[in-house]
């Protein structure tokens, strides 16, 4: 059995091409399949619009978060509902387009791969929300070492049953799905593909929600900002040791010590310095304080799986 496994959020005027686009998919690859849709909390008409496609087709199943817990725990949602030998992980805005399940499943098939990565070759955000996406996946390349491996890949893949219950034994509530993927390992291979534009609507990932994302990513992969802070730390304490030197040896000591102003302008950049450091630690106490009041990641409402 192949399931795909889509969260939405205030999908309704795309539902039906979605729904259409991925059966006619799954159809022609011939085996038996399941489309798990987690609906994350949905203001419009998506829920009702799933429920009459679940009326034609049984293989359509649904399942109701009690409000909206963001694309990662919805995610999570519907992969420990997967019960497929495969299992797909697809965006449910069409940018990833349904018919290459049937090119992943190929290379599934042939044996060679536990997990298929969609590798975007290119990015349809332009603008200053591009390059965000440009820095983010540069940064997260090098903090987790395999530039190749998580440069320019996303949610969109296929998973076999030994590499998904791998990823469902992550019990973090701080996740980023992409990296998780990347840190059970398993043979990993890659579908190059070009990303589409958003068939209707704006994107529901707002500014503020994709930093969130990328700080999730970077803070639970790595120590690097806390060895940023440590080692400018050390820096501004050796700079800071030879200013003093300077100023006590030198002639023009006394002269450095009147001036006031540099002086200021150094506090006061030391001071937003040292803010932005317990920013970052807090970052890590907060992430740690999350995890140990172990929450549920999300609750059900409803679920349409029989």
């Amino acid at each position: 059995m192949i399931s795909l496994v889509i969260p939405i959020y205030n999908e309704e005027p795309i539902i039906d091409e979605l729904l259409y686009r991925s059966l006619t998919t799954l159809k022609e690859i011939g085996r038996p399949f399941e489309i798990i849709i987690v609906d994350d909390g949905s203001e419009d008409n998506s829920l009702q619009k799933l429920l009459d496609h679940r009326k034609n087709d049984a293989r359509i199943k649904v399942v109701e978060l009690s409000r909206n817990f963001g694309h990662q725990a919805a995610f999570t949602a519907g992969l420990k509902r997967s019960q497929g030998e495969h299992t797909v992980m697809m965006d449910g805005d069409l940018q990833d387009s349904p018919e290459l399940i049937k090119e992943m499943y190929e290379k599934m098939k042939s044996g060679s791969f536990d997990i298929v990565n969609g590798y975007r070759k290119s990015r349809t955000e332009k603008g200053f929300r591009g390059l965000m996406f440009f820095f983010f996946h540069r940064i997260f390349a090098i903090i987790t070492r395999q530039k190749k491996v998580v440069e320019n890949i996303g949610n969109f893949s296929m998973l076999n049953r030994a590499s998904l219950n791998a990823l469902l034994q992550m019990k973090e509530k701080t996740r980023y799905l992409p990296g998780l993927r990347i840190y059970v390992g398993y043979k990993q291979g890659f579908l190059d593909y070009e990303r589409e534009d958003r068939k209707e609507g704006k994107p529901k990932m707002r500014f503020r929600h994709l930093m969130k994302l990328a700080t999730d990513a970077i803070f639970s992969f790595s120590r690097l900002p806390i060895f940023i802070c440590f080692y400018l730390g050390l820096l501004g304490i050796m700079i800071t040791m030879v200013i003093g030197l300077f100023m006590i040896f030198s002639d023009s000591g006394t002269k450095l010590i009147t001036d006031y102003k540099p002086m200021l302008v150094g506090l006061f950049f030391l001071g937003s310095v040292q803010l932005a450091f317990i920013g970052i630690v807090g970052e890590y106490v907060f992430k740690g304080y999350k995890e140990s009041q172990n929450r549920p990641m999300y609750f059900v409402r409803n679920e349409y799986l029989d």
